[in-house]
């Protein structure tokens, strides 16, 4: 019966392999989740599913969406598995109500509403749009989407009044899709794997297992052992963007920067407009007052630093090419001069990129920038991108 659903699921892009479905089936024959055919049921069966068939929490959208377009929304885990037609929850009418109709409409107790569901699907052979009794369009029925019932289950469509005590087909993870944006905990989760951890400093952490074995070599006197505590050892520098058309991805950028400080104890920033030229700053208020020497950068930090850009590479040309290019001083060599100093100066480095993939071959700088670092070490701000560009600095 489930064999359709796994097909599904690869088709939809989940990696699921033939063992886990086993393990799916051999959760269902243990009785893991209980046999009910409602909508609780269900629930459950979705998580057991997901528990059973999702690796990695990115994949989670995709079977969100993979599960409620096998299962149509609220289809029965029995003996008999029916399938309700394609077309039975497409919405063709919007139906407004008078404060006096909807002050007549009675909402169900949670045990009559799923019961009377459990009827409806049973009983219902065809669509039904505008009534107050099967499940479909723009009517007064606790079931389905587009009317009005003050506490429904909503099926198949987006909802209009906000009141549905339950909703179906509604993709809670869609975050985790990996070409989507990020947010700070995804992204804290792909920098995680740039870790290359070290014990240095102070023994301040007891070494439990070399306690226990120089205790028992001790004839069992204790003798406590110490050790520096375990930290991630990766240093990054990290040059972000700011201003002019960097004001449209300031949330996104702020919640990189916030994963970063989190992930990395040895982290140094500055920022810069457009292009990096002969100098950076810390503190966007008093720029103009201090002001850091891109040459002191490349003095202060050695090549053990993996260097990380955050910029749209939005500009003209000329800010990158010519000397005098900045939009807002005379700079005396060109950006693409300073692109190539700090490239060299740290061989691990990496370009991320806000704005979205699809609208760089629009942008000439964009090119111009990616021909100087290499097409390949700009990526987007999303998960997949992100992860690519950790492989770069690993």
């Amino acid at each position: 019966m489930l064999i359709p659903f796994f097909q599904a699921l690869r088709q939809a892009g989940v990696p699921v392999s033939v063992r886990e479905f086993l393990s799916l089936l051999e959760a269902l024959q243990a009785q893991v989740i209980g046999p009910e055919a409602d909508a609780c049921g269900m629930d459950d069966f979705y998580h057991l599913a997901r528990t059973c068939l999702v690796k990695d929490e990115r994949h989670y959208d995709r079977f969100d969406q993979a599960f409620g377009l096998y299962f149509q929304g609220i289809e029965q885990v029995s003996d008999v598995l029916r399938e309700l037609p394609d077309d039975w929850l497409r919405k063709t009418l919007e139906r407004h109500l008078s404060p006096e109709e909807r002050a007549a409409i009675e909402a169900m107790g949670w045990d009559e509403l799923m019961e009377t569901l459990r009827k409806r699907l049973e009983e219902q052979k065809e669509r039904h749009a505008g009534g107050n009794k099967w499940i479909g369009t723009g009517g007064t029925s606790p079931f389905g989407h587009g009317g009005y019932n003050p506490a429904g289950i909503r099926i198949g469509g987006p909802g209009r009044n906000r009141s549905a005590v339950k909703v179906w087909e509604q993709r809670t993870f869609r975050d985790y899709d990996d070409t989507q944006e990020l947010g700070t905990r995804t992204i804290k989760m792909a920098l995680r794997r740039l870790r290359s951890f070290a014990r240095r400093g102070a023994a301040d952490e007891l070494a439990l297992d070399e306690t226990i074995r120089a205790t028992a070599a001790n004839a069992g006197w204790l003798d406590i052992r110490m050790r520096p505590e375990r930290r991630n050892a990766v240093k990054v520098l990290l040059l972000m963007d700011v201003g002019g058309s960097m004001d449209d991805h300031v949330q996104r950028v702020q919640e990189l920067f916030s994963a970063a400080r989190a992930e990395f104890k040895h982290l140094d920033f500055f920022y810069f407009h457009n292009c990096v030229y002969d100098h950076v700053w810390r503190n966007n208020h008093r720029r103009y007052a201090e002001k850091f020497s891109t040459w002191d950068i490349l003095r202060t930090y050695n090549k053990d630093y993996r260097l990380v850009f955050v910029g749209d590479a939005t500009m003209s040309p000329y800010e990158i090419l010519q000397p005098g290019g900045s939009v807002e001083y005379t700079n005396e060599e060109a950006g693409a001069v300073w692109l190539q100093r700090l490239l060299q100066g740290f061989p691990k480095y990496l370009w991320i990129n806000p704005e979205p993939q699809d609208v760089w071959p629009y942008r000439p700088s964009v090119d111009l920038i990616g021909q100087i670092i290499g097409h390949d070490h700009m990526v987007p701000l999303t998960l997949k991108g992100l992860e690519q560009g950790v492989q770069l600095l690993t």
